[in-house]
């Protein structure tokens, strides 16, 4: 699999805006947190150094009172002076740390200062807070030679909390020595100051969120009625028209150049019908006189083969007229309203209108059809309907059957009518003149720009038509999108 990395101009240019604001809220409320955990780090690491400075004084204040004590060899040290060492270190646990605050202080306030001791003699018990020197630490050499950073939990020092303190282990002659510092917890100050911080991450998080909801339900508003103008035009209604500030004014370009667009279309639709008006007007009336015309030829025609071409010529010219006709309410379709029209009713009443011409030509009619609305112009789909029973029913052999069926695939609406017939080469419905030629070839009427009427009506109504060989005969099959 290859991979290929986006630049930000890239990555920027396929956000949505919501996407992008809830993005900035997120990275605000990241950088807020990330700015107030350095922060208390930083807090932190400061009160630590202040707490080595203090255990580092205590320890240069300790072993400049011991004296000769100091420089005692393993070998010199007797179990008197062991005593007397631990006896020394109980007094100066209480005596230079009072101006920092006592361990009872630190115990019961969580303020820290308050200093801890121990010492470790070769002879003899060791003196001072044992766990200076069992409890394993930290080691923080930025804060100086033989300085640890202990835990003491709840118990060890104080009852009720745990503290921190910052050791400062070292050897002086025979001795071990750990003198240590109780860190100061963060203070109030910085409490509030972190409380204040995350509270504003979190309304500038939930802010965010909220800002890009906001601008995703009016953006999806505004490309709602975008659509909706749109839809309504493809079915050739232009009464409705995008708004274009009232919504959402970021797609306010948008939505003009798409009321541009509709006007234009709307502006040509109507040019259209006007020359096709004038054009049905100028061929009415020479169609109704040469009818005329053909009818008084066929009264005085001498022979019959003169009055079997006037009635075919009249016939010819009752086909021309008729296909005038539907091109034109097809053409006027457009100021039609769209209701809920039941398929299975159409198929019914087109199957009952057909049916004395069916059984006089010895052909069967049957109907499977299931509860099926959909959205659409009454008259049109009853012509389209009816057209294709009628291509059935007159294309079926004697003795043939005709099956008209209505049902939902996969959601959407489907209706088809198969015959017994010779069959249909789906190539019609892009040449008509090819299924005229042929018809009259064969000696038959030609449906083929029936079928392109029927195709026509369909895609007005968001529909697609197929033909395929039903074996024998033909199936035209009309698949709706809603």
């Amino acid at each position: 699999m290859a991979f290929r990395f986006l630049g930000p101009r890239a990555w920027l240019g396929r956000r949505t805006s919501t996407q992008l604001a809830a993005g900035i809220a997120v990275m605000a409320a990241l950088a807020l947190t990330g700015s107030l955990m350095a922060t208390g780090a930083a807090v932190r690491m400061d009160q630590r150094e202040k707490a080595a400075l203090a255990a580092l004084d205590d320890y240069g204040a300790m072993v400049g009172k011991l004296g000769a004590e100091s420089s005692l060899t393993a070998a010199d040290i007797t179990a008197a002076d062991a005593a007397y060492l631990s006896a020394w270190l109980s007094a100066f646990q209480d005596g230079p740390a009072r101006d920092a605050g006592t361990i009872e202080e630190t115990c019961s306030t969580g303020r820290g200062g308050a200093g801890v001791r121990f010492i470790r003699a070769p002879v003899g018990k060791p003196a001072g807070l044992a766990a200076l020197e069992t409890t394993r630490g930290v080691r923080v050499p930025r804060l100086g030679d033989g300085v640890h950073v202990v835990r003491l939990d709840r118990g060890v020092l104080c009852p009720s909390r745990a503290v921190e303190v910052v050791v400062v282990r070292r050897a002086v002659g025979a001795l071990d020595i750990a003198v240590g510092r109780v860190v100061d917890r963060s203070g109030d100050a910085l409490g509030w100051a972190v409380a204040a911080v995350a509270a504003a991450a979190g309304l500038l998080l939930v802010f965010g969120l909220t800002a890009a909801t906001f601008a995703r339900r009016r953006l999806t508003g505004a490309v709602a009625e975008v659509s909706r103008a749109l839809d309504r035009a493809s079915v050739g209604d232009f009464s409705i028209r995008a708004p274009e500030t009232a919504l959402a004014p970021e797609l306010t370009e948008l939505t003009g150049q798409v009321n541009l667009t509709l006007d234009r279309l709307e502006e040509l639709l109507s040019w259209l019908r006007d020359s096709a008006d004038q054009l049905a007007h100028d061929f009415r009336t020479p169609l109704a006189r040469a009818s005329a015309r053909l009818d008084r030829l066929k009264e005085a025609a001498s022979t019959p083969e003169a009055r079997a071409l006037a009635t075919e010529a009249r016939a010819d010219l009752t086909r021309l007229t008729r296909a005038m006709n539907e091109a034109m309410a097809l053409r006027d379709g457009e100021a039609w309203v769209f209701e809920t029209v039941r398929l299975d009713r159409l198929a019914a009443s087109a199957a009952e209108l057909y049916q004395p011409l069916a059984e006089e030509r010895g052909v069967v009619i049957r109907v499977e059809a299931a509860p099926v609305p959909v959205l659409g112009v009454r008259s049109l789909l009853q012509r389209a309907v009816t057209n294709l029973v009628d291509n059935a029913v007159k294309f079926s052999p004697e003795g043939g059957a005709v099956e008209l069926r209505v049902r939902l695939e996969d959601g959407r609406p489907v209706l088809s009518v198969a015959d017994q017939g010779p069959g249909l080469d789906p190539d019609i419905l892009d040449d008509p003149a090819r299924a005229v030629s042929s018809a009259a070839d064969e000696g038959r009427e030609s449906h083929g720009m029936g079928l392109a009427y029927v195709r026509a009506i369909l895609k007005r109504h968001g529909a697609s038509m197929a033909i395929d060989d039903a074996a024998p005969g033909a199936v035209v099959t009309a698949r709706f999108s809603r």
